[in-house]
């Protein structure tokens, strides 16, 4: 007889190959029954993923896109029962997936769209007004680590992938997209997941922030300038959320 984890990875195997797994019963055809207990998994999985990827979506069209997730769906399967969580390793997947390599941003796009949902899905924090942030900083700002909202996440990419994202949401004018490389910035502010543009510099510097380094060492690769643009867009979003000397 097989053990409870032994029933999980041959159910699993089930629902990747045409096989039916061990220990399955059903009234009538089984293989029959079970396959179709098979394409709903799959649909389902497939249906999450356009859920959480609708830029990726209008990009490569519904039938690219159908065609696409059945193949991603068929070697990932869930690892958290959780379905909005699905698809993490979907930006990856598409890196590597030779028919999309012409669309050479689409990967990116994916990604930025896993950061907004990640946003959307952390924890809520109460920001620091500007004044209690000021005050501090008067007293050194070199050796503060900042904490940012929870929700705080950045990306840098080799294309425009912010406006790309902007022209493909629902009610945007076309325009042409910039030549030049976008980082954006990603954070939650009421029930939405917002997307900013922000400098490469400004993304530098946000993300050390964000992993704890001190303010003087997360600004030291920046001109005085560009760590006040960094310091002060988070400020203005208020996704400063505590300040603590190190």
């Amino acid at each position: 007889m097989l053990s409870h984890r032994e029933t999980e990875a041959a159910f699993r195997k089930g629902l990747a190959s045409q096989d039916v797994p061990p220990g399955v019963t059903a009234v009538g055809d089984l293989a029959r029954r079970f396959s179709i207990y098979r394409n709903t998994v799959a649909h389902s999985q497939s249906e999450a993923l356009a859920q959480r990827f609708p830029t990726v979506l209008r990009l490569v069209g519904p039938a690219f896109f159908k065609a696409t997730a059945r193949i991603f769906v068929a070697d990932h399967p869930p690892r958290s029962a959780i379905l909005h969580e699905y698809g993490t390793e979907f930006p990856d997947f598409l890196a590597a997936f030779p028919p999309a390599a012409t669309v050479p941003y689409l990967a990116d796009i994916a990604r930025l769209e896993v950061l907004r949902g990640q946003a959307y899905h952390a924890t809520d924090a109460l920001p620091m007004s500007v004044a209690e942030v000021t005050a501090a900083f008067a007293l050194g700002p070199e050796t503060i680590s900042l904490k940012l909202h929870p929700s705080v996440r950045v990306i840098v990419s080799r294309h425009p992938i912010v406006s790309i994202w902007a022209m493909n949401q629902p009610g945007a004018t076309l325009a042409p997209l910039p030549p030049m490389p976008e980082a954006a910035l990603i954070f939650r502010r009421g029930d939405d997941a917002v997307v900013r543009r922000i400098s490469q510099d400004t993304a530098g510097v946000i993300g050390r922030l964000r992993e704890g380094a001190p303010l003087g060492l997360a600004c030291s690769t920046v001109a005085p300038d560009l760590a006040a643009d960094a310091v002060g867009t988070i400020l203005n979003h208020g996704l400063i959320v505590a300040l603590n000397p190190t």
